[in-house]
């Protein structure tokens, strides 16, 4: 399926599997899709960026008291219902094992108290997702920029509001202290262009343009004396990373 030619869905499958919400066969078929095309591999990584930090910038949040009599009273009333259960089951002459439904019910406990846990956090953190994503940068063009392996390295989205070009590492390259990454735009029949000089920093900002990337089909990232070179000059070191530059639909 061409999941780009439906972006809608595209972007609702994306949120879905940076949450978490994502499961089973439909997760599997997401991520399939993923690694063979390259727009549905962008937005992914999109959503994943955008969430990833949420729980480092939110302040904590209390749950209301209510919440945890409610999962105090599902987990008694579901201690109970297993116990029934497993005495109906049982015939009447055996003798439970020492400590069998004992262990079994406090494995169940456990693993109740968890799924209800993770439903408040759940919650929790929908409640807080509509003004995270209100303020979420908006993102026009976007290229996930890969090794000869073809492991992502770097995603590379531009905000039209903000006029910059949003730069997030997510392989574990790293230059040595006398060396710079440069960002290049590759137009089509033209040279290379350089789009900023990369910092070390893990997130980067470079200040840019529409037109800077406009019907710009690819970028790259060459590996460069410390500071960089000229944009005249063209990338003098090895291209490390190149993908497509995808626009979206905002």
């Amino acid at each position: 399926m061409n999941l780009h030619a439906h972006p809608e869905l595209l972007e609702l499958l994306a949120a879905s599997h940076a949450l978490g919400t994502l499961r089973g066969g439909a997760r599997r078929r997401f991520e399939a899709l993923a690694r063979e095309q390259a727009p549905v591999r962008a937005a992914a990584l999109v959503w994943q960026s955008r969430l990833a930090s949420m729980a480092e910038l939110q302040s904590p949040v209390m749950p209301d008291p209510a919440v945890w009599t409610r999962i105090r009273n599902l987990i008694t009333a579901e201690q109970e219902q297993e116990v029934i259960a497993r005495q109906r089951a049982a015939p009447a002459s055996a003798a439970p094992a020492r400590g069998g439904w004992l262990r079994s019910l406090a494995l169940w406990r456990s693993a109740t108290a968890a799924g209800a846990l993770a439903t408040v956090i759940a919650t929790v953190v929908g409640l807080q997702l509509g003004e995270q994503l209100r303020n979420a940068p908006a993102v026009q063009y976007v290229a996930v920029l890969s090794d000869d392996q073809a492991t992502a390295s770097m995603l590379v989205t531009f905000d039209p509001k903000k006029r910059q070009l949003l730069l997030q590492r997510v392989g574990g390259y790293r230059e040595g202290e006398d060396k710079s990454l440069q960002l290049w735009a590759l137009p089509p029949g033209g040279a290379p262009r350089s789009l900023g000089v990369l910092g070390r920093d893990a997130a980067l900002r470079l200040p840019a343009q529409e037109g800077d990337v406009r019907a710009v089909p690819a970028l790259a990232v060459s590996l460069e004396p410390r500071g960089g070179v000229p944009s005249e000059r063209g990338p003098t070191g090895p291209v490390l990373f190149k993908g497509a530059l995808i626009e979206k639909t905002l």
